[in-house]
């Protein structure tokens, strides 16, 4: 479906979760990551916008998005024109306006710097790495190792990807593998080794407050 075209441009801050099939319209679309991350197709070329990449959607573009954990994005639909007719994916650093008010937007995508292309954070890569190695230290740096980034770097992308820091990633597959071995019947304290806490007494604690089940009602399950 094409929407008709605008004479003039608008901003709505909107928020996107889930997927939203692919449709098209007669205008161009500048999306401004705020906050989360948004993955968009464009013609078959897929794309990201999260708080530090925004991305010029061309009129006639077919284009869908989809967003595991949710995203805020800034949405200006512009008329078509010269300056907005290629897809381009911009860095968003520095400064923005504050309002949100067309024009300021308009004009830092116009000299905001072409985004650099960013290496994937394959999830199922550091799934597989920490799978049978619960038990063991998994500090954020070795985490990040797996991907040959700095710590910091990591942390930040991480928590683009997934809405979690990668401690609390780590520690939700903890408590899930925790969760099916106690369900199988397990003595807590083996399963607090197997996992990678220190004590039954610590794992059953995290249970309580992650989870808000202990052990005994785990294996009623």
């Amino acid at each position: 479906m094409v929407n008709p075209a605008l004479s003039t441009a608008t901003a709505e801050m909107r928020r996107y979760r889930g997927d939203h099939g692919h449709h098209e319209h007669a205008h161009a679309q500048l999306l401004f990551g705020v906050d989360g991350a948004l993955d968009v197709e464009v013609d078959g070329h897929l794309m990201r916008v999260d708080a530090t990449t925004g991305l010029v959607v061309p009129a006639g573009s077919s284009h869908a998005s989809f967003s595991r954990h949710g995203a805020q994005v800034l949405v200006i639909d512009s008329p078509a024109s010269r300056e907005f007719d290629r897809l381009r994916p911009f860095a968003l650093s520095g400064g923005r306006p504050q309002a949100i008010a067309v024009e300021p937007w308009l004009a830092l995508a116009r000299v905001a710097p072409r985004a650099a292309p960013r290496r994937k954070l394959d999830v199922a890569l550091l799934e597989a790495a920490v799978r049978n190695r619960l038990h063991g230290h998994w500090p954020t740096e070795r985490m990040a190792k797996v991907f040959a980034m700095s710590a910091s770097q990591f942390h930040a992308r991480w928590r683009e990807l997934t809405g979690q820091t990668p401690q609390a990633w780590l520690r939700a597959r903890r408590l899930d593998e925790a969760a099916r071995l106690l369900r199988g019947g397990l003595l807590v304290d083996a399963v607090a080794a197997q996992v990678g806490y220190a004590s039954a007494s610590a794992l059953l604690f995290s249970l309580r407050r992650e989870r808000g089940v202990g052990s005994r009602a785990l294996r009623k399950r």
